[in-house]
């Protein structure tokens, strides 16, 4: 069946958004806003302190600023239909509309699980591996990472649009969300969706499946450099900078998983499976730039410098004075997450024989 004829069957699907409490769309439509506001506030922050400030050029930092990226396209292609919804009642969106909306979704939804991923190895190469930090993780290789995570989302979810074209669908054409869902868009259909299923189901294995399962084995070693270390002020420290990475994952695998399993093996209402999908899409990209900026304290400070300093003046520069003839003093990042840096000033660091043997004198700030 050719894609035109089955788009002119279908002229719209129609789109719920809160299943029995169309009553009350308008006030939910204030916390929406306000998760879309903090999400494009707090994500656009980042990326201006990380290209504002050159001392956060780190991996870590460069794998944040792709973390904030993904976020922005995760709520922004949400927002569209489901603020249009809330706020004037548009209930339809054409075939052709849901199909894309509904392939960047995916798209960036499986780049946010690549990139979180490639942010555990990060913590594995500072943590488990100091000495060799510098040496594994180049900018070049750091951007061959970014470049793998758009090719890996897009190569994978191709197919999707093209197998739901195939499809011919019911008369009854109400969606359970207030966007465009794969599982959800499938479920409409009148004929046998078997393919359908099994690519799905091989997307969230091949993706989030193998990415949670890699987290999970780069914390242990990381887990046992900790558990070595010689005090628990030591072990808390070198714990903390794990803390954020941690809190993301949970934020956006927890959602995911209970969303793919209520899809695909539940027997629940809509209103459940609408509350989960909108914990999925729009609270990690809310709550990361939060979580990040608590422990990353020199992001917010570079902020403070951009909106308190005059402009024109570096807020970093530390030997040009300002207008007045007083020097501002330079925003520099402690290496709390790169601790190969003060490893390689450190004579005895630097002749230790393993890469465990020095991590507890160089966590935090300065060397404990």
């Amino acid at each position: 069946m050719s894609s035109n004829h089955t788009t002119s069957q279908l002229p719209a699907f129609l789109l719920l958004g809160i299943p029995w409490r169309e009553d009350i769309h308008k006030w939910l439509s204030i916390p929406f806003f306000l998760l879309y506001l903090a999400a494009a506030l707090g994500n656009g922050a980042i990326l201006v302190a990380v290209a504002r400030n050159p001392s956060l050029r780190e991996p870590m930092h460069c794998f944040l600023s792709m973390l904030a990226v993904t976020d922005l396209a995760l709520s922004g292609t949400t927002l569209p239909t489901t603020l249009g919804l809330l706020w004037f009642g548009i209930s339809q969106v054409a075939f052709d509309v849901c199909l894309t909306q509904m392939f960047f979704i995916h798209v960036a939804s499986v780049a946010e699980s690549s990139v979180l991923l490639a942010m555990a190895v990060d913590r594995w190469a500072a943590i488990a591996c100091p000495l060799r930090y510098s040496a594994l993780l180049t900018h070049r290789v750091v951007a061959r990472v970014g470049v793998a995570v758009l090719v890996r989302s897009a190569l994978t979810l191709l197919p999707l649009p093209f197998l739901l074209l195939r499809l011919t669908y019911n008369d009854q054409r109400k969606l359970t969300h207030s966007f465009c869902f794969h599982p959800d868009i499938m479920k409409l259909a009148r004929n046998e969706t078997e393919v359908n299923v099994h690519y799905g189901l091989f997307v969230i294995l091949s993706t989030a499946g193998i990415d949670s399962v890699l987290i999970i084995l780069s914390y242990i070693p990381i887990a046992r450099v900790i558990l070595g270390l010689g005090s628990w002020g030591e072990r808390m420290r070198a714990a903390g900078t794990c803390v954020s990475h941690v809190a993301a994952v949970l934020v956006f695998f927890v959602p995911m998983i209970g969303l793919s399993v209520m899809h695909r093996f539940g027997s629940h209402g809509p209103l459940p499976l609408a509350l989960v999908a909108y914990t999925y899409l729009l609270v990690p990209p809310a709550l990361n730039p939060i979580i990040y900026s608590i422990k990353c304290q020199c992001i917010w400070k570079t902020l403070l410098r951009l909106c308190f300093y005059q402009p024109g003046v570096p807020t970093w520069a530390s030997s040009h004075p300002t207008q007045t003839g007083h020097k501002s003093p330079p925003i520099t990042c402690p290496q709390r997450y790169s601790v190969q840096i003060m490893q390689m000033e450190s004579p005895t660091l630097a002749s230790s024989q393993s890469d465990e043997t020095g991590i507890g004198l160089v966590f935090g700030d300065a060397p404990v």
